[in-house]
């Protein structure tokens, strides 16, 4: 989604269809127009790598205490599993012990971070910044103020390597050849594992635009490939779906609305933001997928009263900004983004379009509080 090349996943009464979206409005992934795709929701979303809820005990010296797993941490602060791991991975927010056994474990400084970086993230703040501000806390029972610029993992733009116990993030061509191969499982996995560790951005700009070229270019070559270019779309949205879920405690009180253009079927796209600005920014978000009419998308404003609208367009033919200045104006007013190569040079004015995943996420997060 809005990066250079682009995905997005068309969307019909019987399915779903993935593309590659490219510099010019129309640019898809299959020239012969493949059509159906059975969506599913159908992936379990997993956490704490099997870790169970074990609550520090006080009797024991801190040095000694078990420490709670990702899941407690979870069911505590009312944060995703898979934020949590991004937290760890992009930030070095994350557990600092390990139990006999070999699992990672949250201490009691490590919770009073999280608890910190979580009220920073609800108050507004971008994450790297809040984790600047949870990392500089001192530990408890101590003075010693820990600096974020001598951390490698915060300083490191790139994630770190993921423990040796833990599922390896797969490469572009390993990806590919599963979904070649209609090796689901393998895709599943490979997926959730980059999930888990990058975070939604990093997977879909490095792991998945980059495999649907491959698909692509296979299709290009062969004219064959659309059970693959199926598979794998399938699989994707599978995997984005849990990750899109409400969080247990929102960072927004009015929720983010996320559409496409009327007749506009391509959907992906929106998914991944929703799933990112669940997971990366704790917004509580309302999809409402592919060839959205305006006036159903000006019903739903109205209804749930929104602080941020989001419409995608893919197609040039979808990207008429004119019915943009037509939806309701709300009380408190509801902030309008747009995506995509669609949209035509003259929006409606204070109404931004994103480039990127990334650049939607900032837009969308700025104007949710």
């Amino acid at each position: 989604m809005l990066a250079d090349p682009q995905v997005a996943v068309e969307e019909h009464d019987d399915g779903v269809r993935a593309t590659v979206l490219g510099d010019r409005p129309g640019a898809g992934c299959n020239p012969r127009g493949a059509r159906s795709e059975r969506m599913s929701q159908s992936v379990t979303d997993r956490t704490a790598n099997g870790d169970t809820c074990m609550e520090e005990t006080g009797s024991a010296p801190a040095a000694e205490e078990p420490g709670y797993g990702i899941g407690a941490v979870s069911r505590r602060l009312g944060v995703p599993a898979p934020t949590l791991r991004t937290w760890n991975l992009r930030y070095g927010i994350g557990p600092s012990r390990r139990s006999p056994g070999g699992h990672r474990r949250y201490g009691a400084a490590d919770l009073a971070r999280l608890e910190e970086m979580n009220r920073l993230v609800h108050a507004g703040v971008p994450p790297a910044d809040a984790a600047r501000q949870a990392l500089r806390l001192a530990p408890p029972g101590t003075s010693r103020v820990e600096q974020p610029d001598a951390s490698p993992a915060f300083q490191a733009e790139e994630p770190a390597r993921p423990p040796s116990d833990e599922a390896p993030v797969p490469s572009v061509a390993m990806l590919a050849r599963a979904a070649l191969a209609l090796d689901g499982r393998t895709v599943t996995a490979g997926l959730a594992a980059s999930l888990a560790r990058l975070g939604v951005v990093a997977t879909w700009e490095r792991l998945v635009v980059p495999t649907f070229g491959t698909i692509c270019r296979r299709q290009a070559e062969t004219g064959g490939g659309i059970d693959v270019e199926h598979l794998f779309s399938e699989r994707l949205l599978a995997a984005l779906h849990p990750l899109a879920a409400r969080p247990a405690r929102p960072a927004n009180d009015r929720p983010v609305l996320l559409a496409c253009a009327e007749e506009e079927q391509h959907s992906l796209p929106v998914h991944a933001l929703a799933a990112a600005l669940a997971t990366d920014r704790l917004l509580d978000t309302r999809v409402l997928g592919a060839r959205t009419p305006y006036p159903a998308l000006a019903d739903a404003m109205r209804r749930l009263g929104p602080a941020v609208v989001f419409v995608w367009s893919q197609l040039a033919a979808t990207g008429d900004p004119a019915p943009l200045a037509a939806l309701p104006a709300l009380r408190p007013p509801a902030a309008v983004v747009v995506g995509g190569p669609g949209w035509g040079p003259e929006l409606p004015p204070r109404v931004p379009r994103a480039a990127s995943l990334q650049e939607a996420v900032a837009l969308v997060a700025a104007r949710a509080h």
